[in-house]
C-alpha cells in the first residue's frame, strides 16, 4: 500500500515538473531583449485576395498540374464556356472561377497535354501555372 502511494506521488511530481517546464518554454514575452533592436519589427504580410488567393487555394490541393483558362476576348466566362471546359477536360479535379469571372483555375493530376489541351487552346488562353 505504501509503495502504491509513493508511486502515485512520484508520477504526480513528474507530471507537475513537466507541466512547469512546458509553460516556461512557451514564454510569450513581447519585450525586446537587450541585444535586439526594437526598430526591427516586421509588419504582417498583406492577405492575398482575388486571383492570388484562389491560386493559393488550388496549390494547397497539391495537384500535379495547375492551369488557368480565360477567354481570348477577355470577357467573363459564361455557361457555355464552363460546359466546354468540363466536357473537354474531365480529368480536372478542382475548378475555381476568379478574376471577376474572367478566369478559371484548374487543378489536376493528369497532364492535359496528353488530353484535349490543343482543343482547349483553340477556344481559350491557356496558361500553365504548374510549378509557379
Amino acid at each position: 500500500m505504501l509503495l502504491k502511494s509513493r508511486s502515485k506521488r512520484f508520477i504526480f511530481l513528474v507530471a507537475a515538473v513537466l507541466w512547469l517546464v512546458a509553460c516556461n518554454g512557451n514564454n510569450t514575452n513581447t519585450a525586446p531583449q537587450a541585444n535586439e533592436s526594437s526598430t526591427a519589427q516586421s509588419s504582417p504580410a498583406p492577405a492575398k485576395t482575388g486571383f492570388e488567393a484562389d491560386l493559393d487555394y488550388i496549390r494547397k490541393g497539391q495537384y500535379t498540374y495547375v492551369w488557368v483558362f480565360s477567354r481570348k476576348d477577355g470577357k467573363p466566362l459564361d455557361k457555355d464556356d464552363g460546359a466546354f471546359l468540363r466536357t473537354n477536360a474531365p480529368q480536372v479535379i478542382d475548378w475555381v472561377t476568379t478574376d471577376e469571372g474572367r478566369k478559371v483555375i484548374a487543378g489536376t493530376n493528369f497532364d492535359l497535354a496528353q488530353g484535349n489541351l490543343g482543343l482547349l487552346k483553340k477556344r481559350f488562353v491557356a496558361e500553365d501555372y504548374t510549378g509557379r
